[in-house]
C-alpha cells in the first residue's frame, strides 16, 4: 500500500527549495520565464526608486 502513496517532501524547506521541487517534479518548466519577467520587473522597479531618474521614468 505504501507504494501507491506519494512521497511528500521532508523537512522544512525555503519558498525557493519548494518552487524548485515543483518545478522538477510537476514539469512546469512554462512558470519559469513569468518569474523571471516578474523577477525583472520588481529590480527595475526597486532601481528605479531610488535612482534620480525616477520623474522621467513616470513621463513614459
Amino acid at each position: 500500500m505504501s507504494e501507491l502513496q506519494p512521497q511528500l517532501p521532508e523537512g522544512n524547506r525555503g519558498l525557493l527549495s519548494e518552487f524548485w521541487y515543483f518545478l522538477v517534479h510537476e514539469k512546469a518548466w512554462w512558470m519559469t520565464p513569468i518569474i523571471l519577467v516578474l523577477l525583472a520587473m520588481v529590480a527595475f522597479i526597486l532601481f528605479a526608486e531610488a535612482a534620480p531618474v525616477l520623474p522621467f521614468i513616470y513621463t513614459l
